[in-house]
């Protein structure tokens, strides 16, 4: 049985354990439509104390866009050094593929996805392959919507590339629906689909490129922290990664969460075992 997280109540606990930090963004430093401002001030306290901040999103628009979000949101622009998105990543696996022929899954907001790739938007008869950021209309359809789509590009043997593996996020207190759960519900079908954001390696090679290029120096794994509050994503790619996970419940998994809204540590290691995976540390939320 793995071992069950150490609950802490302020990241000031073990911040001198490590010198840098990857942060999720959506369900931890924000819902959507307002910020968490204590994990926003956790984040400053961290840089001005120990070291670079690098966000971690699985968003699949480029990181230059992210800033822009922040603002409309209302999180303050001094508690990061850098963004690696979903979509950062993604862009090398699209690259690859161009230029040519792709049917592009998602809503009109992620097209600066696709900015310089030469690729073209086609039909989907006349794709060599599906690039999917989402559901078209994510407020409003479930994965059920695009059954019959999803059947016609494994009859056509369209291979998928997911630009968000997430399944779902919370805006405000609304359970949405992701491009993970596309992509879950094509590989379920038998189709061949391609990640690049968390839980995989790609986007967690380009965090550790972008702390070495803030400090100067090698990465050592043992002196970086992930947070997030998504166990399939957040934490599992950070075990992948070889990387200590700090768990906040925050966002999808609030249910570890006791009627008092403090952190069960046990129902907290049955997620995760669920998951097959670890968290280091549990907190009810990102404090300093």
């Amino acid at each position: 049985m793995k071992p069950l997280p150490e609950r802490i109540t302020g990241l000031r606990q073990i911040a001198s354990q490590y010198d840098a930090l990857l942060c999720d963004v959506w369900g931890v430093i924000h819902n959507g439509h307002q910020p968490f401002t204590t994990s926003v001030a956790a984040l400053v306290e961290f840089r001005a104390k120990q070291g670079p901040v690098v966000l971690i999103t699985n968003s699949p628009r480029p990181s230059s866009q992210i800033p822009a979000q922040f603002e409309h949101v209302g999180v303050g622009l001094n508690c990061f050094d850098a963004i690696i998105t979903s979509g950062d990543a993604t862009r090398a696996a699209l690259q690859a593929r161009a230029p040519g022929p792709v049917y592009i899954l998602g809503p009109a907001r992620d097209l600066p996805l696709y900015d310089g790739l030469g690729l073209d938007a086609v039909a989907i008869e006349d794709a060599k392959f599906i690039s999917c950021t989402g559901l078209v209309y994510d407020r409003d359809e479930t994965p059920d919507d695009y059954q019959e789509l999803l059947a016609q590009a494994l009859a056509l043997g369209l291979p998928m590339v997911c630009a968000n593996p997430d399944i779902e996020v919370m805006i405000g207190n609304q359970r949405v629906w992701c491009g993970g759960a596309l992509a879950q519900m094509y590989a379920q079908l038998g189709g061949e689909v391609q990640y690049a954001g968390k839980p995989h390696q790609p986007i967690y090679d380009l965090c550790f490129a972008a702390i070495t290029e803030l400090t100067g120096k090698a990465v050592d794994k043992t002196r970086v922290l992930a947070i997030g509050d998504g166990i399939g994503t957040d934490i599992a790619g950070a075990e992948s990664a070889g990387i200590d996970s700090l768990f906040v419940a925050t966002g999808i998994h609030a249910s570890a969460l006791d009627e008092t809204g403090t952190l069960n540590t046990e129902q907290l290691a049955r997620d995760l075992a669920a998951q097959n995976t670890k968290a280091r540390y549990g907190a009810s939320g990102l404090v300093w």
